[in-house]
């Protein structure tokens, strides 16, 4: 038997992702975000079109998506409700946002220099791909609040531990990505803890957000 159900929240089951931007002052900024998929080398990105991250993008046309490990669940949650836009929108306001201009040192983590790209890469993250932007598109209607970013990945970065020894491939047994399912984090095949970004963002596209 089925139920015919209002979902709210689409979320069965996505990684969660450090998205690191250069700012327009070259300065980093950092953002957690859980719509993201790979299909070859490319991986399209969900954001929401007025945050600082997708304005970032916009700008510099690329990015470092720093893969979440389950044990940096606590990383992800000191960002939740941080925006790098100076100005927050009364909304955001309301549901407890404020401005971080230093999200590297609010969430513990340490910049490393990336290779091909200007935004840096998350030295705690396992695993890091930086990216370049290869299109942008508008989300539903008009003033949704979402875009999609497609962006290329031009290198990998994989921790020494994660590589199978003699290959090119990570461990799918050693790598334990936190993933967010529906509005609860999860890792090992268990829960982790609730989001507290998805609990203030109650919208159809609740869920980590990049900001």
């Amino acid at each position: 038997m089925h139920r015919t159900l209002d979902l709210k929240v689409m979320y069965f089951g996505t990684p969660v992702v450090l998205i690191s931007t250069r700012n327009p002052d070259g300065s980093a900024n950092l953002a957690p975000m859980s719509s993201a998929w790979w299909l070859g080398d490319h991986c399209v990105l969900g954001l929401g079109d007025s945050a600082q991250t997708s304005a970032n993008l916009h700008r510099e046309r690329e990015c470092v998506l720093n893969l979440v490990p389950s044990d940096m669940v606590d990383v992800v949650d000191r960002l939740a409700l941080t925006t790098g836009k100076p100005d927050l929108s009364p909304r955001k306001a309301a549901m407890g946002y404020e401005f971080v201009r230093d999200k590297f040192a609010l969430a513990g983590v340490t910049e490393q220099a990336s290779a091909l790209v200007e935004a840096p890469r998350v030295a705690e993250c396992p695993v890091q791909l930086e990216c370049a932007l290869v299109q942008e598109t508008p989300l539903g209607l008009p003033g949704a609040g979402a875009a999609v970013f497609q962006v290329r990945v031009l290198r990998s970065h994989v921790a020494e531990e994660l590589v199978i020894p003699g290959t090119q491939h990570v461990d799918p047994v050693g790598w334990d990505p936190l993933i967010m399912k529906f509005c609860e984090f999860f890792g090992g095949g268990s829960v982790v803890r609730p989001s507290r970004l998805a609990e203030a963002w109650e919208m159809p596209h609740a869920g980590v957000l990049a900001r």
